[in-house]
C-alpha cells in the first residue's frame, strides 16, 4: 500500500532515521506506526539507492580508499542454520571513499567474498575518471580485483595485525579485535608510504554506526530483511553525500566534487528520491534557493590580523 504521509511526516520521519534513532523510536515521537514508517524508510532508501546510481558518476578523486563494514541480517553468522536463506547472517558493506572531498562514491552489500569484492571494484572504476590512488586493507580478493581494474594506478595496502586475530574460515566476532601492529605495503605503481592510509574511510565507518540504527554495536538493532538492510544503507549514502555538512569540508561531499551547488535539505532529498530515474537517464539536481526579495543579505569578508 502506498504511503499517504504529509510531506511534514516524511520529512519528520525520514530526518529521525537518519539521525541514528531506532524505528520504535521514531514511532514514539512522531506518533506514526512503526510499519508506516519502515514501508517509508524502504521506500525513501530505495529511491536514494537510484539516486547514487543516476548522479554519482564522472568523479574526479585523486585518491580512494576501500574498506568493508561488518553487519548482518536475521542473525550473527554463527547462528545461522543450513536451511536458512543466503541472505541471513553476515552482510558487510563494502565502501569506496574519496580521501579529499570524503563523498561515498561506490558502495555494495553482500557477503565478504571474492565475487562481491569484484563487483564493487568494477563498479568503483566505471564512477570515477583517469587514475587514482587507490587505498585499502588487506583483504586478499582486493589486489586481483584493483590491479585488474585499475591498471596504471597506484595501489598501497595498510596491514594490521591484531591479537587473538580468527583463522579466515572462523565466524566474525562481534566486537572488533585489539590492533598490535601497522604496516604498508606498495602493491602496484609507486605509492609514497607516508600516502596509503585508509583513516578516512575507517572514519566513515564510524558515521554509518552512529547515523543508521541497524548498525550500532551492542544493541537490539538489526535488519531482519536483507531489502530494509539495504535501502537503510541508500538512505545513509545520500544524506551523508548532499544533505549532511562535512566539518572539514566546510561543504557537502556532492558540493565538493561539483555535483551539486548547495546542501540539499531532507526534503528536497526525498523529492529527488522519488523522482530518481531507475533507467539511467540523466538527472537534475534541485537548485539553490532562491534568497527572497527585499531582504538584506548577508556577504562574508574574509579579513582579519595580518
Amino acid at each position: 500500500m502506498a504511503n499517504i504521509l504529509p510531506r511534514d511526516q516524511q520529512i519528520a520521519v525520514i530526518s529521525a532515521l537518519s539521525e541514528g534513532m531506532s524505528i520504535r523510536s521514531v514511532e514514539r515521537l512522531t506518533g506514526i506506526h512503526r510499519d508506516t514508517i519502515m514501508r517509508l524508510g524502504a521506500k525513501i532508501g530505495r529511491g536514494c539507492s537510484a539516486l547514487h546510481d543516476t548522479i554519482m558518476w564522472n568523479v574526479q578523486s585523486t585518491a580512494i580508499e576501500l574498506d568493508e563494514l561488518w553487519s548482518y541480517v536475521g542473525k550473527k553468522q554463527r547462528k545461522v542454520k543450513a536451511t536458512d536463506s543466503a541472505d541471513k547472517g553476515d552482510q558487510y558493506v563494502f565502501i569506496g571513499l574519496g580521501s579529499f572531498n570524503k563523498a561515498i562514491i561506490s558502495y555494495r552489500i553482500g557477503k565478504r567474498n571474492q565475487a562481491n569484492t569484484e563487483a564493487f571494484v568494477a563498479d568503483l572504476r566505471e564512477r570515477v575518471l583517469g587514475n587514482p590512488q587507490i587505498n585499502s586493507d588487506a583483504w586478499p580478493a582486493y589486489e586481483g580485483a584493483v590491479t585488474s581494474e585499475f591498471n596504471g594506478s597506484d595501489y598501497g595496502q595498510v596491514i594490521k595485525t591484531f591479537r587473538g586475530e580468527p583463522g579466515p574460515t572462523a565466524a566474525r566476532r562481534y566486537s572488533p579485535g585489539v590492533v598490535v601492529a601497522v604496516s604498508k605495503r606498495a602493491v602496484a605503481g609507486s605509492p609514497r608510504e607516508d600516502t596509503i592510509c585508509t583513516s578516512y574511510v575507517e572514519r566513515s565507518n564510524l558515521n554509518v554506526r552512529m547515523d543508521c540504527r541497524r548498525f550500532t554495536r551492542l544493541t537490539n538493532g538489526y535488519s531482519k530483511k536483507l531489502e530494509n538492510h539495504e535501502a537503510a544503507v541508500g538512505l545513509f549514502v545520500s544524506v551523508y553525500n548532499f544533505c549532511r555538512v562535512h566539518s572539514s569540508l566546510r561543504t557537502t561531499p556532492a558540493m565538493a566534487l561539483g555535483l551539486t551547488d548547495h546542501a540539499w535539505t531532507i526534503a528536497e532529498l526525498i523529492e529527488a528520491a522519488e523522482k530518481a530515474d531507475w533507467e539511467g537517464k540523466p538527472f537534475i539536481p534541485p537548485a539553490a534557493p532562491t534568497p527572497p526579495q527585499g531582504r538584506p543579505q548577508l556577504r562574508v569578508i574574509q579579513g582579519g590580523k595580518k
